[in-house]
């Protein structure tokens, strides 16, 4: 089975979840199309038997070449099996109210597009504080005081729960292949 896994990723950490649920994929014997939605590159890759998509959420919002994308394709994500990853850094935080609002930033999305995937997972990202400019340190510092998130701006934090990346795509090459 051929399965398409496109990303759209801002500082990384999406583009890292794709690789990894491609060598997922890799490793169960199907075989992955890894493709950055948001480089410009003319999609061609005809339409694979499966697709999982990711994308981060920054100010509540997924990028716009992959919302684009999306409803470009609606039609033919809707006709396979196909899955969402949502990359948010507020699924991980202390407080209820805004891991909820996290799970509902794919709402928007698929209400605008049409789109209607069989599984959505939602993912931490991470703070990549080493990349980031003064400001931008700065300013992320602050929201994970906030938070009560790693505020050691000296390295790189990541959040994203492998084991249950792992599982959920397991459950969607089992949901492909009935």
């Amino acid at each position: 089975m051929i399965i398409l896994v496109g990303y759209a990723t801002i500082e990384g950490q999406t583009r890292k979840i794709a690789e990894a649920i491609a060598a997922n994929i890799e490793a169960a014997g199907d075989r992955a199309l890894l493709f950055d939605i948001t480089s410009g590159a003319e999609y061609a890759l005809g339409h694979p038997e499966a697709a999982i998509l990711c994308a981060p959420v920054h100010a509540a919002r997924y990028p716009h070449a992959f919302a684009s994308f999306v409803r470009q394709e609606a039609s033919w994500l809707n006709g396979v099996p196909s899955a969402f990853v949502s990359v948010s850094m507020l699924i991980r935080s202390e407080f209820e109210e805004e891991q909820e609002e996290a799970t509902h930033f794919p709402d928007g999305l698929l209400a605008e597009t049409g789109w209607k995937p069989a599984r959505v997972h939602h993912a931490a990202g991470a703070l990549r504080y080493t990349e980031y400019d003064f400001f931008k340190r700065w300013i992320i510092r602050r929201m994970a005081e906030h938070e009560n998130a790693p505020t050691d701006v000296s390295r790189d934090h990541e959040f994203t729960d492998w084991v249950a990346l792992k599982a959920f795509v397991d459950d969607v090459l089992t949901l492909a292949k009935a």
